[in-house]
């Protein structure tokens, strides 16, 4: 799992799903007319809220944030994790909202509460808050490009050598001295012990990519990388915050490496983070 494919709005998500945690330990109930030093109920006591506005909102919350930090989409049904995560948000924003409307569901026999019946506690105001700003995050972000920003800035490459560029000191350095052959007899006129002369190498053709030097780069959304072959389906997918090596220019399009190796055509280089 990636956690740096993570966006702002996946952030809000979070922290919607810890403010909604701390929430199901308060009050679920809230009665003026209540005996003194009657311990009111939690979230955790109900039943129904504790099924509907709890624990299908940290659920829903989950799921979003597996189906971000996941290289691959995994889908149900047809549909992405996120998709369903971002349906259990909206469900529990519905139910959060119910039972703040009409909180006297399995309290009317409650020990101590007044006639009057129970109003919302602090626990259950908290959690419709929290559900709200989760479902809000959830889908606001896939249309919002603020909330599709990296929520972990990313850091900053070494500069890489020329892709199969040899170390300093080894084969192909300029500064290293060519070896002469075992047995070789010095050139004529050459003093005893000098290295020869190299001879002038013939020039290297001219590529069509000569003027290419690979870079790094960073995309701003999740963008697939196609086969290098031209096949439709992707063999990768490029995720926010994460920094690729760019190997070859094709048109406009760029031939990418992976962390684990794995190299594709990336088709769409809008918008893309040189290193």
């Amino acid at each position: 799992m990636n956690i740096r494919s993570l966006t702002r709005g996946d952030g809000v998500v979070i922290g919607a799903a810890v403010l909604l945690f701390i929430a199901s330990f308060l009050d679920n109930y809230s009665n003026d007319g209540a005996s003194d030093g009657l311990d009111l109920p939690n979230l955790w006591a109900s039943g129904p809220v504790l099924l509907s506005v709890v624990l299908a909102g940290i659920i829903g919350a989950a799921l979003i944030i597996v189906s971000r930090a996941l290289p691959q989409q995994r889908k149900v049904a047809g549909l992405d994790l996120g998709q369903f995560g971002a349906a259990f948000t909206v469900f529990a924003a519905w139910s959060a909202l119910g039972n703040v409307i009409d909180p006297a569901g399995g309290a009317n026999n409650f020990s101590g509460i007044s006639s009057d019946g129970p109003s919302a506690g602090t626990g259950l105001i908290i959690a419709l808050i929290a559900t709200l700003v989760m479902a809000g995050a959830a889908i606001a972000t896939p249309l919002v490009p603020a909330l599709q920003a990296g929520l972990l800035p990313a850091p900053k490459p070494a500069a890489p050598q020329p892709y199969g560029a040899q170390p300093p000191g080894g084969y192909g350095y300029p500064g290293a001295q060519p070896q002469q052959p075992y047995g070789a007899q010095p050139q004529p006129g050459q003093p005893f012990g000098q290295q020869p002369a190299p001879q002038a190498a013939a020039p290297a053709p001219q590529s069509a990519t000569a003027d290419f030097s690979p870079f790094w780069f960073a995309v701003p959304v999740t963008r697939p990388l196609f086969a290098e072959d031209g096949s439709p389906t992707p063999i990768a997918e490029l995720a926010p915050g994460t920094w690729y090596l760019a190997v070859e220019q094709r048109g406009a399009a760029l031939v990418a490496q992976t962390q684990d190796g794995r190299r594709g055509v990336l088709q769409d280089t809008s918008g893309i983070q040189r290193g």
